[in-house]
């Protein structure tokens, strides 16, 4: 079974290239695409933040990823599942990331702490709902915490 999906919106940001961490204080620009409208947008500003799910253009199809491996290539990391981690080389190239809504402008969303390049194609924008989100607490291995310790930088 194959599914087309057009992108709704472009990222427009200072990050050129694919890059591990620091995203935290990256401020980007979500551009709707021609396809779509502004009143799409309606009401959005009344959210904090915003789930954001995009394609990763950039990944080339034989860097994709099926199997287990270590976390960034670090051996010190354990060898897991691509599904058991949130690297960029997945089969389908989908990145999901909650963002923090600063303005919106017509058919523009500026946002902080998007950790997609500039060029890269959204697929779908959701705002955040408290009651979407794990009311127990969150478990996670001890090498995920060091993997992520400066993905955002000094922003969180």
């Amino acid at each position: 079974m194959q599914y087309a999906i057009k992108p709704i919106a472009v990222v427009n940001n200072s990050r050129k290239e694919i890059e591990d961490d620091d995203w935290g204080s990256v401020i980007s620009t979500i551009e709707l695409a021609e396809n779509m409208t502004e009143s799409s947008l309606k009401g959005i500003e009344e959210f904090s933040h915003l789930e954001i799910i995009f394609y990763f253009h950039k990944v080339p199809d034989e860097k994709i990823q099926h199997e287990a491996r270590h976390p960034r290539n670090n051996k010190e990391y354990p060898e897991v599942g691509i599904f058991a981690q949130r690297g960029k080389n997945r089969p389908n190239k989908l990145g999901v990331t909650l963002v923090e809504l600063i303005e919106r402008k017509q058919r523009t969303l500026i946002v902080k702490g998007l950790d997609a390049i500039d060029g890269t194609p959204i697929i779908d924008i959701k705002p955040v709902m408290k009651e979407f989100l794990p009311n127990n607490e969150i478990k996670q291995p001890n090498w995920s915490i060091s993997l992520m310790e400066h993905y955002w930088g000094d922003e969180q």
